[in-house]
């Protein structure tokens, strides 16, 4: 009998191990196979004085109804720096402001009835923490060139980018180049606080005037370089979703006293509780949507045994998502977030305070609702006494993912590959927001990609100290948006 059982056990372990095989080698490649495209001249350090000029112009965004106040004047001289830089462009684009300091251009094609497409970066910056202004190595609006780099805020975010589609939208002028499709550039000025008055003013005036677009690249994910375990090739992720935002306030309310007299519950204490019941409760995590598509495309091209736990995910699911889950930023692709980040309560050392509040930022995965993540915090808190008050002003629902099939993904993902030779390109989810989001019920596809070489230890300059680009890497940039347009002119994708 014990034999008997031996054999089946073996058997159904050689089945297994069969099926992992198999299905292992059943995954190929998903890379299209393109040749590099032709080299292609541009002036790094003439780019570089016009990108560090911009750099030095503060054009920092402001909150919400405060309006951009003292910089209005800062973003009226990027308005002027730009047409002064570019000068082809402004001549033979079209140029309109939408509630004073936000761009859109219009760039006429050769084909009234190809759709439009359109490329975004925003003006806006992001203001430096106050603080931390001595651990820049240079001065963070100074537009230092200095050991192959540009560096300022808005270097890589997003000013390195806006640049760029100027600085490849005059070379092809100058090239005789004509467009097949009308092209759209549309920069906000507010969307570090949410682009209400910028991104989706604009989206509000295409809308108004019929327009349909075929595609929107905003800025996103990056080339990232040793990022992944088990990849040694650059991998490239394009956003083809984004996940939805949400912030909630939190109230505890309780009678203000003598601190020498506490009652059982105070109102920090009862925030305090809320919010620690909030964070050891999480929303559950998946392997789905976008972040299986992203992992199907990857897993082809990893080390041996990464290859066989991604491409067999039915048996190694549980173990590949509790690794996952242990990195802030690959658990954030599977899941709904929640992060306090505002806590207020109390003014004097000897008072309890009778109100403490905070604010929990919720980041929204496809697939999840506002409603859901309402409904679930108020179940994960399980106080009646905690108040929960959505702020839907600047709320919005994760948007719907561009399928990684269809042609305009394709086209970006041949152009990252003539570009980047050796590079991988994978769909992924953009865990931040961006402007495009607003442009998503004008388009047939959001996709949101900015061609910035990264390392692990450069994520950190994104709204952090010694923001920086190399002079190399925004000569890449431009490449990048001049192939993409002459790719797009063509109407072909392999």
């Amino acid at each position: 009998m014990l034999k008997k059982v031996a054999l089946v056990l073996l058997a159904l372990l050689a089945a297994l191990i069969a099926a992992v095989a198999a299905n292992t080698l059943r995954q190929g490649s998903r890379q299209i196979a393109v040749p590099p495209a032709p080299p292609l001249a541009v002036d790094e350090q003439a780019a570089a004085r016009r990108l560090a000029a911009a750099v030095r112009l503060r054009t920092v965004s402001a909150d919400d109804e405060a309006g951009p106040g003292a910089s209005a004047a800062e973003f009226r001289k990027l308005h002027a720096l730009l047409a002064q830089a570019y000068p082809r462009a402004h001549a033979a684009l079209q140029r309109e402001t939408v509630n004073e300091l936000s761009l859109l251009y219009a760039w006429p094609g050769s084909d009234p009835a190809a759709k439009p497409l359109m490329l975004m970066a925003h003006q806006d910056v992001v203001p430096i923490a106050p603080g931390t202004e001595k651990d820049w190595l240079a001065d963070p609006f100074g537009g230092e060139i200095r050991d192959g780099f540009v560096w300022g805020r808005g270097t890589w975010d997003d000013k390195g980018n806006l640049l760029a589609i100027f600085e490849a939208v005059e070379m092809l002028l100058a090239e005789g180049f004509q467009p097949r499709q009308t092209i759209y550039i549309a920069s906000g000025h507010d969307e570090e606080a949410g682009g209400q008055a910028g991104a989706k003013a604009i989206a509000e005036l295409l809308r108004a005037r019929g327009v349909r677009l075929d595609f929107v690249l905003d800025e996103g994910l990056l080339v990232t370089e040793g990022v992944l375990k088990g990849l040694d090739a650059p991998l490239a992720l394009i956003g083809i979703a984004e996940k939805g935002y949400l912030t909630v306030a939190l109230e505890a309310r309780t009678a203000p006293g003598h601190a020498s007299m506490p009652p059982p519950r105070t109102a920090i204490g009862t925030l305090a509780g809320a919010l620690a019941r909030l964070e050891a409760r999480p929303m559950p995590a998946a392997i789905d949507g976008v972040a299986a598509e992203m992992f199907d495309t990857i897993a082809p091209e990893m080390d041996l045994v990464n290859r066989v736990l991604l491409s067999n995910r039915w048996l190694f699911g549980p173990l590949i998502r509790a690794q996952l889950e242990k990195g802030a930023s690959s658990n954030a692709m599977l899941r709904t977030t929640a992060a306090p980040t505002v806590l207020r309560g109390g003014n004097k050392e000897n008072v309890l305070p009778g109100v403490a509040t905070a604010q929990v930022n919720f980041r929204i995965l496809p697939g999840d609702s506002i409603d859901g993540v309402l409904a679930h915090a108020k179940a994960a808190i399980g106080d009646e006494t905690v108040t929960l008050a959505p702020d839907r002003r600047k709320a919005n629902e994760a948007t719907a993912a561009s399928p990684p099939s269809s042609p305009s993904y394709r086209l970006v993902a041949r152009t990252v590959r003539e570009l980047f030779p050796g590079t991988l390109v994978a769909p992924g989810l953009m865990i931040a927001a961006t402007d495009s989001r607003h442009m998503a019920p004008l388009a047939d596809a959001v996709y949101r990609f900015s061609p910035v070489r990264a390392k692990a230890e450069d994520l950190a300059r994104f709204h952090g100290s010694n923001e920086r680009i190399a002079l190399a890497n925004h000569a890449d940039l431009i490449r990048f948006y001049h192939r993409l347009l002459m790719n797009a002119a063509k109407g072909e994708t392999p």
